[in-house]
Parts: structure tokens; sequence; C-alpha cells
């Protein structure tokens, strides 16, 4: 997993996966804090409700809230098995991404 904190400013591109295995993505300026909102359950997303115990998977610095919402975006489209070889560090998010357009 990368750098978790983000300086002001810095978008973050985020996996989590559910107790059951299924990931979910999401982009912030804060890693920490809005993982730890999923968990707390009020803050979180309503997807994540009740799915625990959740697992930060993988968190990466994407640039600018445009071009995180632009990762986010194709990273959501990739198949789960693309997901998983970035979550797991088989491959580049980069890479992925250049693959799925």
């Amino acid at each position: 997993m990368s750098e978790g904190v983000a300086a002001t400013g810095e978008w973050w591109l985020y996996v989590v996966e559910t107790a059951a295995g299924r990931l979910y993505t999401g982009i912030t300026t804060d890693v920490e804090r809005r993982f730890g909102e999923h968990c707390a359950g009020k803050r979180g997303a309503r997807a994540l409700r009740g799915k625990g115990p959740l697992t930060l998977r993988f968190s990466t610095r994407v640039g600018d809230r445009s071009t995180a919402l632009k990762r986010e975006y194709a990273f959501k489209q990739l198949a789960r098995s693309d997901k998983l070889a970035v979550v797991e560090g088989r491959q580049w998010l980069e890479e992925v991404l250049r693959v799925g357009k």
C-alpha cells in the first residue's frame, strides 16, 4: 500500500475490500480519515455499511481533483482481474488504465 496521508490539495485514489471480498474505489484528500469514516459507518459510503470488517488494500496519489475523478472512473470500469493486479502490486495503476482505454 502507498502512503496514506495527503498534503493539502493532493488527491488520492484508494481501494477498500469488504469482508466478502468486494472492492470499493474512492477518492479523497485524506485516506486515513476517509477510511475511518467508512469503518465507522456514519459518514462512510452506503455501499460499505454493514459489509465489514473493511480493509484498506491500496492508495496512491493521483494529483488534482479533476485527475482523481478521471482515474476513479477509469479504475471502476476495469475488470476485477485488472483491479486486483493493481491492488496486489502485480501491475502499476497507469499501465492498467492505459490498457483499459
